[in-house]
């Protein structure tokens, strides 16, 4: 195990069934908790199942649900409310997991690190197959419009653009082992030099309604609504929807920068079974066997040596004998070595599954200790002749003697790609780090200032509220780590607070002041005379750019973003009512009426639609201020030619006019050459 090898994960951001964030996701964790949600039939009748499916002796209201999967908060990346409600709800989590997995990584999701990629995968979604199949909707944005807010070619893409990546941006799709096989190619273009920092991981939300479904004998779901990897009751898997991304760095510069180092990928290795396995929808030994030892080769030691293993775990029949006899194959009979599977915990989250897992082994390797499998009753019985072991209850993962904590992550595909990741404890120099801080009520030589922003008040009060809990946490950073996460790894946004303090316990109670509102600079009376401090703190919460003291200090994991947007909803395959005769577009040049309206109103009306203006007023906002893009000045040229006949160039959209003057310009007679000349300049 060597560093020049070795791929460290320096953040991690994560929603799962029962847990919006990963504190209660490791809560849940620890405590051994099943999240996945039985729906009772007003739930399930108000999300539009079928009642008549709803009371087949087959149906079961179960799944692993994800809370708020409809919420966005547009404005801070840069959508419209139109283009947000037609963007699919996988690339709304994404967007929002990439921006906190920076910030946990200690970086500004504003100014992100150089050349960072994006390895990323997701689900087919409803909203994706219920947009492309609305003709009307396609008609209104267009096609290409539609595809780009919708399709999982873009999930990457959209990362990398609205926050600025540089990196490779690709989309990684091997069914069920998508976002451990994301992990993977990130982790090999680090170790490549095709990028410095990489983010990974994937998302499954293939509808947000609460949902169950119809269990068919002989089929890989659970009867019951329950997943129980490796119990002898074991008897089917149970769907569920999740989001995870991890932030990855060589093992050596994130040490020379001072990461915040979580855990360290040592190996990782992809196989797949080709055609030895029973049919193609089965997983297969042999190839299960290969990624295992391969990845562990790669790491430069023996399979033997994990000390947990967390498995695909499907808590099928044939699905756990398969991967037992893998795992035995691969690891050899160690009495020690622990087995488990989160699905136990929140289901199978397709595409998001494998780094659910990596995350749930990464949180253990944090806090040393060893998470249960839920809902066991009796162990399979092959369990002891592979020389593995179930938990129930969490237990203390102990160090060997003179070792490293050791555990290696699967994933299995269907269609047969395995993925095997090895992960070790983070370096002893950085556990030494981050829990050597100074006691006492003074860790600082001097004051220091603590920025904070967010977009609106109410999320300020959030950010300070969750930020003074974490300072008063026993392990809490010291407080130039703190300070120097701040000024360096947040976004800079409009509502700001700044805190000047000598020690945690001052910096936690000016917080709880500016949380409860009234005060926007908190300073304890010890440090309120201190005028230099004062000064910038003032000026940051005026909205001036703030040059800070230089100082000492190494990224932290802090409390990240409260994100708080507006719900979205999901579009939907429910059939659609009785639809009147559709009239054939308007082409008969710019006399013609559209819909009966007279043309000035008609053009107005498309383009309030398209930028999803609320009212007149905003038409004096200049186009890209009022949410317009390219993509959406292509749309409108389509729309004013065929709907209107009206010919227009894209380059109008170049020019800083209001929207208003633009739809005048669109109606203006169009033989002035002077006009075409102006706008041909300003686009060149």
């Amino acid at each position: 195990m060597t560093d020049a090898s070795a791929v460290a994960v320096v953040g991690m951001s994560g929603r799962f069934p029962g847990a919006g964030d990963l504190a209660e996701y490791w809560e849940n964790l620890r405590a051994g908790v099943c999240s996945i949600r039985d729906f009772d039939a007003a739930e399930l009748l108000a999300a539009g199942v079928d009642p008549d499916l709803l009371h087949s002796p087959g149906y079961v209201p179960s799944k692993g649900f994800l809370a708020e999967a409809d919420r966005f908060e547009a404005e801070l990346f840069g959508f419209s409310r139109a283009e947000a409600a037609v963007l699919d709800p996988q690339h709304r989590l994404l967007l929002e997991t990439a921006w906190a997995a920076l910030e946990d990584a200690g970086y500004d999701p504003h100014r992100p690190p150089a050349r960072t990629g994006v390895y990323v995968g997701g689900a087919t979604s409803e909203h994706m197959v219920a947009a492309h199949a609305d003709p009307r909707l396609t008609a209104q944005l267009g096609p290409l419009h539609m595809r780009i807010l919708t399709d999982r070619d873009f999930l990457a893409p959209w990362i990398s653009y609205r926050l600025g990546l540089t990196g490779p941006s690709m989309t990684v799709q091997t069914a069920c082992s998508t976002s451990l096989t994301a992990v993977h190619l990130a982790t090999q273009a680090l170790l490549l030099d095709e990028c410095d920092t990489a983010l990974a991981g994937g998302v499954a939300v293939d509808t947000i309604a609460k949902r169950g479904y119809l269990y068919q004998t002989g089929g890989i779901v659970s009867p019951d609504g329950r997943c129980r990897p490796f119990d002898a009751a074991a008897a089917g898997t149970v769907g569920g929807n999740g989001v995870g991304l991890v932030v990855l760095r060589r093992l050596a510069d994130a040490l020379a920068c001072g990461d915040p180092i979580r855990a360290v990928i040592v190996g990782s290795a992809v196989t797949n079974d080709g055609a030895g396995k029973v049919g193609f929808t089965s997983p297969g030994v042999d190839q299960q066997t290969t990624a295992i030892r391969e990845a562990w080769t790669v790491a430069g030691l023996y399979p033997a040596a994990a000390q947990y293993l967390e498995a695909h775990g499907t808590g099928t029949e044939v699905g756990d004998r398969i991967e037992l006899a893998a795992a035995s194959a691969a690891v050899g009979e160690v009495a020690r070595c622990v087995i488990g599977s989160v699905k136990s915990n929140i289901g199978h989250l397709d595409s998001a599954a494998g780094v659910a897992g990596l995350i749930k082994v990464v949180l253990m390797l944090g806090h040393q200790t060893i998470a249960p499998t839920a809902n066991v009753s009796r162990p399979h019985p092959d369990l002891a002749a592979a020389g593995l072991r179930l938990l129930t209850r969490a237990e203390p993962w102990e160090r060997p003697a003179g070792g490293t904590r050791l555990a290696g992550v699967t994933s299995l595909g269907l269609g047969g790609t395995n993925v095997h990741i090895v992960l070790a404890e983070a370096p002893a120099a950085v556990r030494t780090a981050e829990t050597g801080g100074t006691a006492g009520p003074v860790e600082a030589a001097k004051a220091v200032l603590l920025p904070i922003s967010a977009r609106t008040d109410a999320q300020l009060a959030t950010a300070a509220q969750r930020l003074a809990a974490a300072l008063r946490a026993p392990a809490a950073p010291a407080l130039p780590d703190v300070a120097h996460t701040l000024r360096t790894g947040r976004a800079t946004l409009a509502v700001r607070a700044c805190v000047i303090a000598g020690s945690r316990a001052e910096a936690a109670a000016a917080l709880e002041s500016i949380a409860a509102g009234g005060i926007r600079v908190g300073a304890p009376a010890a440090t309120a005379t201190a005028a230099e401090p004062r000064a910038l703190a003032e000026r940051w919460v005026r909205g001036d750019n703030v040059d800070w003291p230089t100082g000492q200090g190494r990224r932290v994991h802090l409390p990240t973003y409260p994100f708080a947007g507006d719900s979205y909803g999901e579009l939907s395959l429910t059939p659609p009512g009785p639809q009147g005769p559709v009239s054939a577009p308007a082409t008969g040049g710019a006399a013609t009426e559209a819909a009966d309206e007279p043309i000035a109103a008609a053009v107005t009306k498309t383009f309030m639609t398209a930028l999803d203006l609320a009212d007149d007023g905003e038409l004096d906002r200049t186009y890209f201020a009022a949410g317009g893009d390219s993509l959406t000045a292509v749309h409108l040229v389509g729309e004013l030619r065929d709907k209107f006949g009206l010919d227009v160039s894209v380059k109008l959209f170049l020019e800083e006019l209001p929207v208003r003057d633009i739809i005048a310009t669109v109606l203006a007679p169009r033989e002035d050459p002077l006009l075409e000349s102006l706008l041909d300049e300003i686009a060149d």
